[in-house]
């Protein structure tokens, strides 16, 4: 239980990190692709997408030796710092090309997660499908936001 308390822990300050950079009055100027949700979807979506990859890396630490964990668990924490980096960037900075730049690693070092995870548990492999098909629809409307604000 303490591993997936401290698993919680870790995403939980991730999330905060999103939390203190709302979008507020800049993003609602911008002009945005099609698609683009409401903003309340944000607030549904992305807690049940942090406990989902809780409970993958739960899963994962569980199955595999602790001399294993830092070679199969390296990408999924590098891919958090990644993931609260973008809201900095893109929501705290207004740096949309580098927000997008770094979806572009986040893809990247999610997808690495996915195969490490893929070779211990299945399961926790799945549980990060979601995200990753999320972090892609995040990747089109970052680009259309550069695209149409130039």
């Amino acid at each position: 239980m303490m591993i997936f308390l401290g698993w919680l822990l870790l995403v939980a300050l991730v999330a905060m990190i999103g939390a203190f950079t709302s979008p507020g009055a800049w993003y609602a100027e911008l002009e945005k692709p099609p698609l683009t949700p409401p903003g309340w979807v944000f607030s549904v979506v992305w807690p049940i997408l942090y406990l989902l990859m809780v409970i993958a890396a739960w899963r994962v630490t569980l199955r595999v030796s602790p001399e294993q964990r830092v070679t199969v668990l390296w990408p999924f924490v590098a891919q958090l710092a990644v993931n609260g980096l973008w809201s900095l960037l893109f929501f705290g900075m207004n740096l949309m090309v580098v927000a997008l730049l770094d979806l572009v690693l986040l893809w990247g070092l999610l997808l690495l997660t996915i195969r490490h995870f893929a070779r211990i548990s299945s399961l926790a492999a799945w549980l990060l499908v979601p995200y990753l098909a999320w972090v892609s629809f995040a990747g089109y409307l970052n680009a259309g936001i550069v695209w149409l604000n130039g």
